[in-house]
């Protein structure tokens, strides 16, 4: 097989606002042997950022929050442009990911990390994203959580809630949850609540 190579001939800015695009001109290796035609490529750009499923291990429950999301404005509903997610927030400079982790947690949902856990990084969308998320899990307690969350100067305005692990399940297998990091979140969590339960209790 080929070696895997590409070639970026040219790239340029064409929207920088709150996020920014960049036109990439470029080439790569085919699988056959030889090099692709020369290819145009639009590339959005938003950092790189970091998620965290805040999960108690003692009680079983999730803490979900909930916002308005733009990139779902052409719902058939209007409610439905208000997602179920975990928290999440963009790496900033000279920040690691845990710090992101932990800020985020407070920030968005007044939670205090207790234990934080490296679930994995992907790239949320690469067809079009240069976005690489890492994902956590953070331990927390979630007796007093709730409430109305997030930063004035960031127009956040975030509903926190706590549901059950079953409950975060069914919202799940029911669609209630659209968006993809919350769901790899959930899923990761069935996969190990578990064992994680047996490690951080």
């Amino acid at each position: 097989m080929t070696k895997k190579s590409f070639k970026v001939l040219n790239q340029k800015t064409v929207y920088k606002g709150f996020f920014s695009v960049k036109k990439y001109t470029l080439q790569h290796t085919l699988y056959h042997g030889g090099w692709s035609q020369v290819v145009e490529r639009e590339v959005f750009h938003r950092g790189d950022c970091v998620a965290v499923l805040l999960y108690d291990p003692h009680r079983d429950e999730v803490v979900i929050i909930e916002q308005f999301r733009a990139g779902a404005v052409l719902s058939e509903q209007q409610q439905d442009a208000w997602l179920l997610e975990i928290v999440a927030g963009a790496v900033e400079e000279n920040e690691t990911p845990e710090e992101v982790a932990i800020r985020e947690a407070q920030e968005e949902a007044g939670c205090v990390v207790t234990e934080l856990m490296k679930v994995n990084e992907f790239y949320t969308s690469p067809g079009g994203t240069s976005e690489c998320l890492t994902l956590f899990c953070g331990k927390v307690d979630t007796s007093e959580v709730g409430g109305v969350h997030g930063l004035a100067e960031e127009d956040e305005d975030i509903a926190v809630s706590v549901v059950t692990f079953e409950d975060a399940c069914k919202l799940v297998e029911s669609g209630r949850i659209k968006s993809a990091i919350p769901l790899i979140a959930i899923q990761w969590l069935q996969l190990n609540r578990d064992k994680l339960r047996q490690q951080w209790q």
